[in-house]
Formats: structure tokens, C-alpha cells, sequence
């Protein structure tokens, strides 16, 4: 089977959930047998590794800006992509014969558009859609609650109406979408009523850390991972913060914040700070999971799978959060996390339990016991895989059942 994966970007470095997530599964796919090629635009920096089994496709001559993206009919992330080299590299991929086509993400769209328009008759690759969040649910929610001026809600209102059409018009176009937790799926259902999608929640390929104690002797400090280049992850972090550091500063916690942080978001945040460290990217989380007490997952504003809970959980990390930023995980681990419904309780149950050290070690364990041998990559790609044959095996049966002048003359 030879499959052709459309991204925005080549997933390298991974520093991003997406990223990560888009990587892991198109490996895993190769690795369950699918011949996989990945185009996506060039990354300025990072490789993919030297072995791996997957045909990576950079391409050449950058994006383009965010203000001419607004202009377009289509959503920002879609419309930044749609350039001619990537065009240009899209034709020559389609003139290749492929047995499945992925579109990644909402932001591929364009690509799909393009391909419909252009196909050649009688020719039917099985077309899937990888899903990374609801994303119509998504964009209204930063809508709401995005507490920018009148020109920027216009801004996001604009662009929520584009991402929930583009989002209605893929599910109804492919074969098979994928989804990244069961609340999702169940919307995308809604969404494409009769094309019931498949559910790929992540799964985790670092190390996971050895049996780890609490003590006394821990730093009364909390951290958070990830990387805050897309606007609803610094709206996020805002909303948080404007919680967050003041009631940890009077409770002598420190909040370690690890990732990629623009440098207007950090000049706007930073001289406020009294208890929350911007540390940027680092190469090894470890040391700062190792001097912590909790970790946060505070995003209001987003569903679909947190890849960080993963990683928390697998580094021996008792986690705190948001409810409705739990979607995917099975009950058995949601029971051992410190959830709370907004951010003000959830901000008061961190300062309420920081110092709960039989109870953080509790739910860490707990975790980890319920998340064991769960998040495996080569389950997804079988997974993946089966369903695109199942896709092809649907099509082959309904097409003999046919009787040949019943056929529409492009398909003879």
C-alpha cells in the first residue's frame, strides 16, 4: 500500500503536540507496512531521524505571511501554506498513483480543494483526514473567551467562521477521518453523519521515568510544558497566569514554564512576574520534573488529546487541570489527577495540595499504573492501517454488487 501524507509542515524539530503527533503516526503507519511519503514544508531547523521508514518531502520557499493569509476565503493555518511551490510540489505527488491520500489537520484543507478539483477520473485513493482537535469547537471557544480588543475578536471571529466550514467540508469529503479522543470523534460524527470516524488517542514513545518519591525535600514548584507560538495556547497561558502568580508567589511556590515562548508574548508577561520562570526550550525535561511537585495542564480554550499529560505522567508528575482538558483520557486516569472545573478552583486545589506530599504521590503512581502499556505508537498504525484496508475493502464490495451498466461512464 502506498500512501501519499499531506502536513502543513515537516514535524521536525518535534517541540509541538502536532508535530509530535503527526511524526509518531506517520511512522508508525510505515512501520506497519505502508510505503509513506510526507510533504510539508521545509522546517528552518531539525532533521527527521537517518532511519527512519517514512519518505519525507520538504518543500522549498517558506509561507506566506499572516497578513495576506487574511484576506484569503480561506482559514490562516490553511491559507499561510497554499503557496505556489507548494502547489507545485502537490501536481507532481498527483501524478503518482496512491492508494491512500492524508489529508493532516484542518490546515491541509486547501490541499484537499485542489485535489478534488484535479483528480482523474476512475481514479479512487482511499482519502483520510487526520484530525488533531474539533477544531469549529475550538476557534468559537477562543472566540468567547479571548479577552483581546474589538479588532482582534473581529479577527478571530473571521477566522472561526473559515476553520468550521473548511472542517464541515473535509469530513464530508473523505473516506475516513481519525480522530484524537472519543468527545471528537462522537462531534465529528455529528458533523458527517454516516462516515463514523476512527478514534487514534496519541501514544507515547519517551522514557518512562523509574518509581519516583515525593518528599519534603522537593521544591514547593509546579511546571508546565509545551509551546506557545499558536495564539490559543498564549491565550491560554495568559488566562492563567493572570491567576496563577500572584496566589503561588504568597504561597512560596515557584512555576517553572518550559517551551518555545515568542518573544512579544515574554516581553508583555514578564515584568509582572513574581513567581512564574520562563526557561524557553530546553533539550531534557527531566531536572525540571525532578525538582517539581505538580504539574498544570490549565487550558480552558481547546479539546482534543493534551499530548503533555504523557509526558507528565510517564515522568512520575502528579498533574493538576482543567476538566474539559482531560478529554480522551479513560476514567482510570482522570480518577488520579487534580481536576477542577475553572481556573480559579483549579489555581486554589495547586495551593490547597502542594504540600499533600502523600497525596501527590498517590495519584503519580496511580497514573502511571493506569497509563502503562496503553499509549503505544504501533497500535495506532495497525490500527490506522486496518482501517484504510477496511476502507478499500468496502469499496470493493460495494462496486461488485454493482451490475457494470450501472456504472457512471467516468468510472468504466
Amino acid at each position: 500500500m502506498n500512501c501519499l501524507w499531506i502536513a502543513r509542515d515537516q514535524p521536525f524539530p518535534p517541540d509541538a503536540g502536532d508535530k509530535i503527533y503527526s511524526a509518531s503516526l506517520a511512522t508508525a503507519l510505515a512501520e506497519a507496512g505502508v510505503a509513506v511519503s510526507f510533504l510539508g514544508c521545509a522546517a528552518p531547523v531539525g532533521a527527521p531521524p537517518a532511519a527512519s521508514p517514512v519518505h519525507w518531502l520538504p518543500v522549498a520557499g517558506g509561507k506566506r505571511s499572516q497578513g495576506r493569509a487574511l484576506f484569503s476565503r480561506l482559514p490562516i493555518a490553511a491559507a499561510i501554506h497554499d503557496t505556489p511551490a507548494f502547489r507545485q510540489a502537490l501536481a507532481a505527488q498527483l501524478q503518482k498513483s496512491w492508494d491512500a491520500i492524508v489529508f493532516d489537520s484542518y490546515g491541509s484543507g486547501w490541499a484537499l480543494k485542489r485535489y478534488l478539483a484535479t483528480r482523474q477520473p476512475g481514479v479512487r485513493p482511499v482519502l483520510i483526514h487526520v484530525a488533531h482537535n474539533q477544531e469549529g469547537a475550538l476557534w468559537r471557544d477562543m472566540v468567547r473567551n479571548s479577552q483581546g480588543g474589538p479588532l482582534k475578536k473581529l479577527a478571530l471571529w473571521q477566522n472561526w467562521l473559515k476553520v468550521a466550514a473548511l472542517e464541515r467540508f473535509i469530513l464530508r469529503q473523505v473516506d475516513l477521518t481519525t480522530a484524537i479522543s472519543d468527545e471528537d470523534g462522537a462531534a465529528f460524527a455529528r458533523l458527517a453523519p454516516g462516515r463514523p470516524p476512527v478514534v487514534l488517542t496519541p501514544g507515547y514513545s519517551g522514557e518512562a521515568q523509574p518509581a519516583r518519591l515525593i518528599d519534603a525535600a522537593c521544591p514547593k514548584r509546579v511546571v508546565l510544558i509545551g509551546s506557545f507560538r499558536w495564539v490559543v495556547k498564549q491565550e491560554n497561558l495568559r488566562q492563567f497566569l493572570a491567576l496563577a502568580d500572584a496566589a503561588f508567589h504568597r504561597q512560596g511556590i515557584i512555576f517553572d514554564v518550559i517551551g518555545d515562548v515568542p518573544e512579544a508574548l515574554r516581553a508583555e508577561l514578564e515584568p509582572g512576574f513574581k513567581a512564574t520562570v520562563f526557561h524557553g526550550f530546553v533539550d531534557d525535561v527531566a531536572p525540571y520534573f525532578a525538582r517539581a511537585r505538580l504539574a498544570v495542564v490549565p487550558e480552558v480554550i481547546g479539546g482534543g488529546f493534551k499530548l503533555k499529560f504523557l509526558d507528565y505522567i510517564f515522568g512520575r508528575l502528579p498533574v493538576a487541570t482543567i476538566d474539559t482538558a482531560a478529554a480522551g483520557l479513560p476514567p482510570a486516569i482522570r480518577s488520579q489527577l487534580l481536576s477542577r472545573a475553572d481556573l480559579a478552583s483549579l489555581v486554589a486545589a495547586i495551593v490547597a495540595h502542594i504540600d499533600r506530599l502523600d497525596e501527590l504521590n498517590a495519584m503519580q503512581r496511580g497514573a502511571f499504573a493506569a497509563a502503562d502499556q496503553l499509549y503505544r505508537w504501533r497500535d495506532r498504525g495497525s490500527a490506522l492501517r486496518d482501517a484504510i484496508t477496511a476502507c478499500q475493502q468496502a469499496r470493493a464490495g460495494a462496486a461488485s454488487a454493482v451490475p457494470a451498466n450501472d456504472y457512471p461512464l467516468e468510472a468504466r
